[in-house]
């Protein structure tokens, strides 16, 4: 069965639309069969331009921390690499934070990336599901010989990141217009990002805190995840980490063993 004609046009007009290189595909006429060279490159340069915007509304601290012409340049570059996958904009630039650590001129700067990881971590709980956080009664219900058994269900707006950066210091400092002030970046940080209900949240994990919470929002027991915790930072507090993951909303659920 021969492709449908209006799939043979799409073929031939998307590739060259990213690769400024290409001649304007045969398919591609104006009026009265007339070449249309140049209407085809103001289309092309209004694609490659919107899909920079997207990067950019996607991730503002990053622009802001390079400059609005050199995020332009690396994000043009990315954009004619990388061509989108999905028509929804917000999906665009997943591998942005690999193209950034990856990219020749930001080499200087290697936290940038997990910055950028972290921008496109509060844009996925941004947009995550709907599910009402864990109650603190809940916990408070349960015996103290069950809690060493006790499986958490993350909440689908919650994520972990870990850096060896200040990523998350650099993160805040950036997502705004305030001034930033010099920040020791060489210090390794662990980001909590949460939407309990509408706002999404980013929050500085202690030492041991992203092991504990990665644990239990794998699905391991309270009891491993606390061990693993322990192991990372011997001053780890169980319970006042627990209770901030909850007060976080990183959680919707409890059960006693494997929840599946």
């Amino acid at each position: 069965m021969p492709p449908e004609p209006g799939l043979c046009f799409a073929a031939s007009f998307a590739p060259a639309l990213l690769d400024p290189a290409r001649s304007t595909p045969e398919l591609v006429t104006g009026p009265n069969g007339k070449a249309a060279g140049r209407r085809y490159d103001v289309y092309r340069n209004n694609v490659t331009v919107s899909l920079i915007d997207a990067l950019a509304a996607i991730y503002p601290a990053v622009q802001r921390i390079t400059g609005v012409d050199f995020f332009r340049a690396m994000a043009r570059l990315h954009v004619r690499s990388n061509p989108p996958t999905s028509p929804l904009l917000f999906e665009y630039g997943r591998d942005f934070p690999e193209f950034i650590e990856a990219y020749e001129h930001a080499q200087d700067m290697p936290w940038l990336a997990d910055v950028a990881r972290l921008e496109r971590a509060w844009l996925d709980a941004y947009h995550a599901a709907d599910a009402v956080p864990l109650s603190p009664a809940r916990l408070s219900a349960v015996t103290p010989d069950r809690f060493a058994d006790l499986v958490f269900i993350p909440h689908p707006a919650a994520r972990c990141l870990r850096s060896d950066y200040a990523a998350v210091t650099i993160f805040a400092a950036n997502r705004d217009d305030a001034p930033v002030m010099r920040i020791d970046a060489s210090t390794p940080e662990d980001a909590l990002i949460t939407r309990g209900e509408f706002d999404v949240a980013v929050r500085r994990l202690p030492p041991g805190g992203a092991v504990f919470a990665r644990h239990l929002m794998s699905g391991r027991p309270l009891g491993e995840a606390a061990a693993a915790a322990l192991e990372a930072a011997s001053e780890f507090d169980i319970a006042a980490n627990i209770a901030g993951l909850i007060e976080a909303g990183a959680f919707t659920s409890l059960c006693c063993g494997d929840p599946s």
